[in-house]
């Protein structure tokens, strides 16, 4: 394939999720419109410093991963081919279903700036453990603070239990798959390798068994290496996935802040981990179209105005989601002409 090519494949993928995204927006606004509310949309000086707090949030989260992708490798990373990769690994979920891309794709790009690809292959299973470790152990937190009844009570009634039900469906898939990492990299990889193997050999799972046999072979090689780290590495590492998932979630604090001063903001904050926890297993690319409705059933009772929480979710998907595909499209060129 040439980089012509190569470079019409990517822009389709592109075009998609933009095409989607926008066409539910502005379906919802069809459904929401109401030229009063629309009105009332005020950019008071509140509003634009919760603006610049959400892109300040934005700062955060990418920094977070930069500096995670900077630790990992012992600072063999320089800060602005760290900064590289994480919006490369952005851009990659912005175009893929939210369960494929992102962090799962981090060797290709970490071998792209100079890491041999056992280690990058390495450092993206510890990626991958990190930050479903921190879902994992901070849900339940939340939970503990903010009242389990509030964090699941929204306008649209019909969909409170699909919403709740999917939620705890989606943690107990990632608690499992956490588990899985963690006692294939830190505990028991050998023995994790052979029950895996094993289990995927039966009639019904076989087609999977050589994607399997890879992914426990590389759990067994990350292990070897990841055992030599100090607990300070581990430190460094959760703590710069905290403050890369934190602040993702306080953009859309931010941005409710701004515009609706009295909403709870420990609920907004607590809402967020169900919205992204849905959006992990998001068919369409980046989330597209789930990711407004999402966002307009689940913050339209905290904000007055259908205008308003349309204004809302088209600003944080600008923010959080768009932005990395135009970004994208800067990196695209010299990405592609590196070898295959």
């Amino acid at each position: 394939m040439t980089h012509s090519e190569s470079r019409k494949g990517i822009l389709w993928k592109i075009a998609i999720p933009v095409i989607i995204g926008i066409g539910v927006v502005i379906w919802l606004f069809y459904n929401e419109f109401n030229p009063e509310a629309i009105r009332q949309v005020r950019f008071t000086w509140h509003a634009w410093v919760g603006i610049f707090l959400a892109l300040v949030a934005i700062v955060g989260r990418d920094g977070g991963m930069a500096w995670r992708f900077r630790a990992l490798t012992d600072r063999e990373l320089p800060w602005s081919r760290a900064v590289n990769v994480t919006m490369l690994c952005e851009f990659t979920s912005a175009i893929t279903p939210s369960s494929v891309g992102g962090s799962a794709l981090s060797m290709f790009f970490l071998n792209k700036e100079g890491i041999k690809m056992g280690r990058a292959t390495t450092l993206t299973m510890t990626i991958l453990l990190l930050d479903e470790l921190f879902f994992v152990i901070s849900s339940p937190l939340i939970f503990l603070f903010v009242p389990y009844g509030d964090i699941f009570a929204f306008d649209d009634g019909s969909a409170v239990k699909g919403i709740r039900a999917a939620f705890w469906i989606v943690y107990g898939l990632i608690f499992i798959w956490t588990a899985v990492l963690f006692l294939g990299i830190i505990v028991k990889p050998t023995a994790i390798r052979r029950m895996l193997v094993s289990l995927f050999r039966f009639r019904l799972l076989s087609r999977w068994l050589p994607a399997l046999t890879e992914l426990a072979d590389n759990m067994v090689e990350t292990s070897h290496e990841i055992r030599k780290r100090s607990f300070g590495w581990w430190i460094e590492a959760f703590a710069a996935t905290s403050l890369s998932w934190i602040s993702r979630y306080l953009v859309v604090n931010a941005l409710i802040w701004g515009f609706v001063p009295g909403a709870s903001q420990s609920l907004v904050f607590a809402r967020q981990f169900v919205v992204w926890a849905l959006l992990m297993f998001s068919p369409t690319p980046g989330g597209s179209g789930v990711s407004e409705w999402l966002f307009k059933a689940y913050y339209g009772d905290m904000i007055t105005g259908g205008g308003v929480v349309m204004l809302l979710a088209l600003m944080w998907r600008l923010l959080t989601y768009y932005i990395y595909l135009i970004i994208g499209l800067f990196l695209l060129p010299s990405f592609l002409k590196r070898k295959k």
